[in-house]
């Protein structure tokens, strides 16, 4: 039914846009955009998937899951022996995983996963409030 198909990509722009908008405050270069364009788009092939192609949809969405991996490999910068982006390069691949979770169908799942990112995602910064 399209109308839970719908709500299946809202649900995953929503957990995009979460994680986005902590990567946005932690200053990072990738945020709710793309992290709701990430999510939106695994969600959308995740669904296509499972509606259109049966049988061969786990080898649809395991290119989504590899190709992603190209994507957030940009975000990797590498200057000497100092490295930054990884963790925004796992929140890009991880969404991705979450957008095709909730467009499976799995959206609770899907909601409990951002959920777990978000905490994970404020460990440095529990860290440092109570380091100082």
């Amino acid at each position: 039914m399209l109308a839970n198909e719908i709500l299946r990509i809202i649900v995953a722009m929503i957990v995009g846009l979460l994680v986005g908008w902590e990567r946005h405050k932690a200053a990072k270069p990738v945020g709710q955009r793309t992290m709701a364009l990430v999510a939106i788009g695994a969600c959308l092939a995740a669904v296509v998937a499972t509606k259109n192609f049966g049988d061969q949809a786990a080898r649809m969405l395991a290119g989504v899951i590899t190709g992603i991996g190209f994507l957030g490999a940009g975000s990797i910068i590498s200057t000497g022996k100092d490295v930054s982006g990884l963790t925004t390069a796992t929140s890009i691949w991880a969404v991705a995983i979450i957008g095709l979770t909730i467009g499976v169908g799995e959206i609770l799942l899907g909601v409990i996963a951002a959920l777990f990112i978000l905490i994970i995602l404020q460990i440095p910064r529990f860290n440092k409030h109570y380091n100082t």
